[in-house]
């Protein structure tokens, strides 16, 4: 509406309430569309618009409920109509009189009617002290909750209290109303985020805050301690990005819990090593003196005197911080003692070794790489189509503190050989040569690649810290094709409720010397099940940023990625024993939801293992068989070893792409994703391919079987239903579906006619030029058109005589003689894209013959598995 058809409707005076009325009566019949317009309508004609609407909701009481109202419907349909009349608005006295009424209303409004009317009436240009005291009136009113919602409106926290604001929220458990109210100003998230950090301080009484707050309603004291608001401290200091050293209390009690934490690993588990344990807590503790004093206090209960007098120097304690007995014994500690007890811990690690999962391969063939030199000739190795890798990656344990944990190694096995890369140093090379991107690539290239299967055990998690330690990765998990990750295995894998597995193999160990202990988890319980011993997990919790990596350290990080192609292998060459049965596929591929489902669900074959062997069992046969489909609505990509299975269901009508020789099988892949084809292979590129196209799009025949036996297995899976009108619908050599027809008087003179041209031109004139005769192309047939048209047989000589539309050539040259002759013989059919010439023969029958199970007459709806 434009301001000469507003001018055309003047206002009349007309009574809001009246207006509301006849709103309402709309509202109650549902007559959304009339109400609209009556609304516009009733504006136009109302003295004042903006007092009109103040009076109308006054009156009514509709809008105060949540959810969509008359009251709202009103309101969002005047701020549109004052957007097209900028007249309408008003300003002075008037305005700020209705901008006091409003306020008013403020506080019993549903939130979706705060923004409309805060704009319609202009609150923003409101004498801000004004706004600030209706608020303040809130607050004591005890709204607390509509108090901070209106001052985030009106963006009036500068000028607040904090702590004051926010306090009666947090005993409420309004914590996200909280972070809303500072989530805009840097200087409020600080300030809140010492005033929760005063009050983690152990001194603290919490009930000094909660006393004034006793009557307050939905009070939620079990909501407000120490350890709820230490979370919540932690929650802010990532979202905003704030220093740590901001909040020192909440901080210390973290490092605190992680002290008690590794007393417990060290000294009742038993399950760190002396060297792990060590880093950790010099790193934890530092210089500060209070954490120190607690590490003395937990030295003395477990190690005694001594021991605590041996840690305290190596933990750099300050000697004034010692208690007695351990500083005496602190002066009349020797060297030797220490070296001594190191030689016993080290003995006690290597008698330990037995019981757990060793690495099958060679110490030299452990490469821990540094140099981008080094580097190059890893990813040579790794970014192999067909190839199987074993990926994992270890970081320095955060403990809970603040931000993702930054990888610090990212390991790669291959079946012989494991690399083991040192990211941060190959990042801060990259970003010195100014090439900061380099690595990123690589690690990218390596999971987009479908041709190469990367296995891994919580690939989400790993990828989540690849993302935090270089942000060019963010989008890594999105991109990978060709993943397997053993934990969504390990999910789906039978073990009894004992926790044995199904084949009687127990999962605990008693291991002596081992303290508490502590169930296998994780993959370290996969790997217990699956290869017979769990993994030693002494060296998961090491300081990985720390260089040199120590012996130990590089041995856990290779056998931790290598462990998984010894899983994969064995899980694909015995599935039964582990209660996934024959069929892998559903077990072992990890489905990519950005894939598109295929339209029909076809059953999954065996996959192979990594060794390219099939594996062996009994089929699943599909519950509920796939609807029949006709050769012509089949269309497929061979794998560049099954060109005898392609050119066989060509003879039956089937659409068939072949790979030559050369091709890589990811061009498959690709080709079945443009074309919407099934991907025929077998051995071990089945597993690989399956996992780059859609759910049944991918199936593996049994390479040990005949060209002929593969065809009838592809047939009976896919429930192709061939009739003999498909026999030779499709040239066997080219895959075309289109033939020229022409007779056998027409076919003799092109015979004549190629020859006396070849003999002219026995230099060599090139037969697709003036050779032969060019056929109309309305005598272009369709299979089918003519009666068993597509029974064919033809030489396997090439010649040239005649040409086609667009260049092609017939190859009447390799019609044998005496073929002419033969009386029975009408018609020639001619492949209109390569030019081979077919004709009726004993090459029909002979495929009749092979393929009589797999065949049902035209027009017949029995299943030809039936027939069979």
């Amino acid at each position: 509406m434009n301001q000469d058809s507003y001018s055309s409707d003047q206002p009349t005076g007309q009574d809001p309430l009246l207006l509301l009325k006849t709103l309402q009566l709309l509202w109650t019949k549902h007559e959304l569309e009339k109400l609209k317009e009556e609304i516009r309508r009733g504006f136009a004609r109302l003295e004042d618009p903006l007092a009109g609407l103040l009076a109308m909701l006054e009156s009514s009481s509709d809008w105060k409920g949540k959810g969509h109202s008359l009251g709202y419907c009103i309101t969002t349909e005047l701020q549109l109509w004052i957007k097209e009349h900028p007249a309408v608005p008003q300003s002075g006295t008037k305005l700020k009189k209705l901008q006091a009424r409003v306020l008013g209303m403020l506080s019993q409004c549903p939130t979706n009617l705060l923004d409309p009317l805060i704009s319609i009436y202009q609150l923003h240009t409101a004498d801000r002290n004004y706004l600030l005291e209706h608020v303040s009136h809130l607050y004591l009113q005890g709204n607390y909750k509509e108090a901070a919602i209106l001052s985030i409106k009106l963006k009036l926290q500068p000028d607040q209290d904090v702590e004051k604001m926010c306090t009666p929220l947090l005993l409420q458990d309004k914590a996200n109303l909280v972070e809303d109210y500072v989530g805009e100003y840097p200087e409020l998230q600080r300030k809140l985020l010492q005033t929760l950090d005063m009050w983690c301080d152990p001194s603290f009484n919490i009930r000094d805050i909660t006393r004034p707050y006793q009557g307050l309603s939905r009070y939620k004291p079990e909501k407000f301690n120490r350890r709820v608001l230490s979370k919540l401290v932690f929650r802010l200091l990532e979202r905003f990005n704030v220093d740590p050293a901001l909040c020192p209390n909440v901080i210390n009690q973290r490092h605190l819990r992680t002290l008690n934490y590794l007393f417990y690993k060290r000294f009742v588990e038993k399950t760190m090593t002396e060297e792990n344990w060590a880093d950790h807590i010099q790193s934890t503790v530092g210089e500060n003196r209070w954490l120190q004093g607690h590490l003395v206090q937990s030295l003395l209960r477990h190690c005694g005197a001594r021991g605590a007098a041996r840690w305290a120097r190596r933990c750099r304690v300050p000697p004034e911080m010692l208690p007695r007995a351990v500083a005496e014994e602190l002066q009349k500690l020797h060297i030797q003692d220490r070296a001594e007890e190191v030689t016993k811990a080290d003995n006690y690690e290597d008698s330990k070794k037995k019981d757990y999962y060793q690495l099958p391969i060679a110490r030299e063939k452990i490469h821990f790489l540094q140099t981008w030199e080094e580097t190059l000739q890893c990813w040579e190795k790794v970014l192999q189509p067909g190839q199987v890798v074993g990926v994992d990656m270890e970081w320095k344990p955060s403990f809970g503190m603040v931000g993702k944990p930054r990888v610090a190694l990212l390991q790669l096995a291959l079946k012989d050989e494991v690399f083991l890369l040192d990211l941060p140093r190959l990042l801060e090379q990259a970003e010195a040569e100014g090439e900061k991107e380099k690595l990123p690539r690589f690690i990218q290239m390596l999971y987009s690649d479908a041709a190469i299967t990367k296995l891994g055990y919580g690939m989400s998690g790993d990828l989540s810290s690849l993302a935090a330690t270089c942000s060019a990765l963010k989008d890594t998990e999105k991109q990978m094709q060709g993943v397997v990750d053993l934990l969504a295995v390990d999910k789906q894998l039978q073990w009894k409720k004992d926790g044995r597995k199904v084949d009687g193999l127990s999962p605990e160990h008693s291991h002596e010397e081992r303290g508490v202990k502590q169930p296998e988890k994780g993959l370290s319980l996969l790997v217990q099940h699956v290869l017979g011993k769990p993994l030693d997990k002494t060296e998961q919790l090491s300081n990985w940023e720390k260089r040199p990596l120590r012996e130990e350290q590089i041995l856990y990080a290779a056998s931790d990625a290598y462990c998984l192609l010894e899983i994969y292998e064995r899980l694909c060459k015995d599935p039964e024993s582990f209660g996934l049965g024959s069929d892998l596929t559903e077990s072992l591929v990890e489905k990519q939801s950005k894939k598109p489902r295929a339209k029909k669900q076809l059953n999954k074959q065996e996959a192979p293992s990594p060794s390219g062997q099939e594996c062996q069992g009994p089929r699943m046969e599909p519950s509920c068989p796939p609807a029949p489909i006709s050769p012509q609505e089949f269309s497929v990509v061979c794998d560049n070893m099954l060109q005898g299975l392609g050119r066989y269901l060509r003879c039956l009508g089937v659409d068939v792409r072949l790979l030559d020789n050369e091709d890589d099988h990811r061009k498959a892949a690709e080709i079945a994703r443009q074309e919407g084809r099934v991907i025929l292979t077998s051995g071990l590129p089945y597993q690989t391919l399956r996992s780059q196209v859609g759910e049944g799009r991918c199936f593996s025949v049994n390479c040990s079987e005949k060209a002929k036996e593969q065809a009838l297995q592809v047939l009976k899976h896919f429930n192709v239903q061939v009739s003999l009108s498909d026999i030779f619908s499709r040239c066997q050599v080219c895959n075309c579906n289109k033939y020229l027809k022409v007779s056998r008087e027409r076919m003799r003179q092109l015979v004549e006619g190629s020859r006396r041209a070849s003999g002219e031109h026995s230099a060599g004139c090139p037969g697709s030029q003036s050779c032969g005769v060019t056929v109309p192309a309305c005598d272009t047939a369709q299979p089918g058109c003519a009666p068993h048209g597509e029974r064919a047989e033809g030489a396997e000589q090439s010649g040239a005589a005649a040409g086609l539309a667009g260049d092609t050539v017939l190859q009447v040259a390799a019609i044998p003689p005496g073929v002419l002759d033969r009386a029975e013989l009408t018609d020639f059919f001619c492949c209109t894209r390569c030019g081979k010439v077919f004709w009726e023969g004993s090459h029909f029958g002979r495929v009749v013959s092979q393929f009589q199970d797999v065949l049902v007459a035209s027009g017949d709806t029995q299943s030809i598995y039936e027939l069979s």
